[in-house]
């Protein structure tokens, strides 16, 4: 599937943010440039076709409140941090445990 400039521009916004994001928390964003394209551009399909960064890795259920728990970065995502060193959608990282 081919990437549409609105994705790639997007995808720019997002990593950025990402970045920004990791850095503030004490996180760091995952070294595996293929696996970070990967879940930043279903982060920017995600924005753009269901109006939120929901995470690209988790179903949305319909239901908005619920939905919120998984817009990126998601309600579980400190606390997959802490207990495996990654994010369930391996975005995240403990720079710690990188290896």
């Amino acid at each position: 599937m081919s990437i549409t400039p609105e994705e790639e521009e997007l995808g720019r916004q997002i990593r950025k943010w990402a970045e920004e994001y990791a850095k503030d928390n004490g996180f760091a964003i995952n070294p595996d440039e293929k696996t970070i394209n990967i879940v930043i551009r279903g982060l920017a399909r995600n924005r753009i076709n269901n109006g939120e960064q929901y995470c690209p890795c988790r179903i949305r259920s319909g239901d908005p409140e619920k939905d919120a728990q998984i817009i990126c970065p998601c309600i579980f995502h400190k606390d997959e941090i802490e207990k495996d060193g990654i994010c369930h959608c391996r975005l995240f990282v403990d720079p710690g445990r990188i290896g």
